[in-house]
């Protein structure tokens, strides 16, 4: 649970090519105001920064293009074929992204906005969970996933299997989440059941806002 006063984050996280972002606009369109780890993961290795610096020390500058910006491409074929490779990455770049979220986390506070909802896939890998006092995963059937992730990045079937196969199960996402939303069918069915889900988030929110207020 966040310690921040009367502000309540939900993690939202699940296997990659499962359809989180469906997920996340329908929170969006509900009133919570939505922190994308994703945009972090990328602006905190943006050219010149010290994680950028970090990651090329260790990987060495075969990881960056000619003007000095991450070659993503690169970076990927060297860590999605090597687990420990992806964890030393990890160890390098998750300190810059928890920063980032904590300091967004204050802001949306500060401006009044108290639902907030984290979509992160890597929520759990980064302990970023540890603020979130409900957690939302998105999971879905490996076939489905795979053709998700080809058709949206580009990739070669191997390399869809690369992505997959470093990420943690469905399994393990099911039995450390307060709510489980499964993707294997329509966009209409998703969306009625994310709008369930934050309809049942905003009613305890706001009961123990209410309940505070009246203690008060």
């Amino acid at each position: 649970m966040n310690s921040l006063e009367g502000v309540m984050v939900v993690g939202l996280t699940g296997q990659t090519g499962a359809g989180k972002s469906t997920v996340s606009r329908v929170f969006a369109d509900n009133g919570f105001a939505v922190i994308n780890a994703d945009m972090i993961a990328r602006a905190v290795v943006e050219k010149g920064t010290k994680c950028l610096d970090e990651i090329s020390d260790f990987f060495g500058s075969g990881i960056l293009n000619e003007d000095r910006t991450l070659n993503r491409k690169a970076l990927a074929k060297i860590v999605f074929t090597d687990k420990c490779k992806l964890d030393s990455l990890n160890t390098i770049i998750y300190p810059y992204i928890t920063g980032e979220i904590l300091r967004q986390i204050k802001a949306h506070s500060l401006s009044g906005e108290k639902l907030i909802l984290l979509d992160a896939p890597t929520l759990f890998e980064s302990r970023a969970d540890d603020f979130c006092e409900f957690i939302i995963s998105v999971v879905a059937s490996p076939e489905i996933r795979k053709q998700r992730i080809i058709e949206r990045d580009g990739l070669t079937p191997e390399q869809a299997d690369e992505r997959m196969s470093s990420q943690l199960d469905a399994d393990f996402f099911i039995s450390h989440s307060d709510y489980i939303i499964e993707n294997n069918d329509s966009m209409d069915n998703v969306s009625g059941i994310s709008n369930e889900v934050s309809a049942k988030i905003r009613d305890i929110y706001y009961s123990r806002i209410n309940t505070s207020a009246m203690a008060d």
